[in-house]
Parts: structure tokens; C-alpha cells; sequence
């Protein structure tokens, strides 16, 4: 078996076991009259600023925490906030704060039992491996597995909230950046 048929066995082993019912618990959290926020760090955090990107595209007021145009957020906002191991400092301790203050919050996550998932009102688990351990055990370094997997789980997401906002790919290829 080639590298690039064990990576995608690996993925494809990993997306066979994210629940659709967690995606459309996400997707009823979710709406345009909401203000949605993402949250994560490193490789996390370029997943979910991809997912921020895609919500923009289809007609959502979206922000990344940590951005300096970013407002504060506030109880009726959702936070998304993705962590495979669950536990990083700078994801989970602001996702505790925002959850205390009446904010809806959804984890991306690879382990259902972590701090970031008790601390959501709806956990998406992604169980690809993390550098922490969790999840489907991968050929790959630390938790590339996961985040190729959170990708491919949001961008799904992302379809799902185009269709049940009947938002056409040309309306989406209309918000695409014209500055390139």
C-alpha cells in the first residue's frame, strides 16, 4: 500500500465515524441572525480561520478570536472552538469563560471526555489522532490526521448550512475575495 493510500484509509476511517447527528445538533446552533466566533491555536486555528472563511463566504457574521478587529463576545453569540486534545490553555480557558457568560458553545474535538467538549453545549468529535494520543492512530506527524479530518468535517458543515440557507455557489463566489 502506497503512503497516499494509507493516508486516505486513515482519513476515511476517521470521517466513517463522525456522527451526523453531532453535525446537525452544530448545524441548529448555528444561524445568520448569530454572531459566530472561532477559536483555536496552531494548526487548530488555521482550521478553524478556514472555517471562519467559508462561513463569510455564505453570508455569516463571523469573527476569529484573537484578531485585533475582533469585537467581544456576548451571551446569544456561538463560539467554535477546536482543540483535538481538548485541553490546550489558550482554547479551552477562553471557551470557559465565553460558556459562563451565556455564550453557545460548539467543540471541534478528538476526545469526547476532554475539558473542551464538558465545556460545549454540543461536542463535534473528530476522533483523528492528536499529538496528545486520542483518537484513530495515524502514520502521520503529531495531528496532522486531525486536522485534515476538521477540515474535511467543516467544510461539510459549511455545505449543510449553504443548503438549508439556499445559498448557491455563485452567491458564495460572489463574497470570494476580489483583491487577488
Amino acid at each position: 500500500m502506497t503512503l497516499v493510500n494509507q493516508v486516505l484509509q486513515e482519513i476515511t476511517t476517521v470521517m466513517d465515524d463522525v456522527d451526523e447527528k453531532q453535525l446537525q445538533a452544530v448545524e441548529k446552533i448555528i444561524s445568520k441572525e448569530k454572531r459566530i466566533f472561532v477559536l483555536g491555536a496552531g494548526r487548530s486555528g488555521l482550521m478553524a480561520k478556514g472555517f471562519a472563511m467559508r462561513l463569510m463566504h455564505i453570508g455569516y457574521t463571523v469573527y476569529v478570536i484573537g484578531e485585533t478587529i475582533t469585537p467581544s463576545i456576548a451571551a446569544g453569540d456561538v463560539l467554535v472552538s477546536v482543540s483535538g486534545s481538548g485541553t490546550t490553555g489558550s482554547v479551552l480557558e477562553p471557551t470557559e469563560k465565553a460558556h459562563q457568560n451565556g455564550v453557545e458553545v460548539v467543540a471541534v474535538t478528538s476526545n469526547s471526555q476532554s475539558p473542551l467538549a464538558k465545556n460545549s453545549d454540543v461536542a463535534l468529535i473528530v476522533p483523528g489522532a492528536t499529538k496528545a494520543g486520542d483518537g484513530v492512530k495515524s502514520i502521520q506527524l503529531l495531528s496532522t490526521l486531525f486536522d485534515q479530518t476538521t477540515h474535511i468535517t467543516l467544510d461539510i458543515l459549511t455545505l449543510m448550512l449553504s443548503r438549508r440557507d439556499n445559498t448557491s455557489n455563485d452567491a458564495a463566489k460572489a463574497a470570494h475575495s476580489n483583491m487577488e
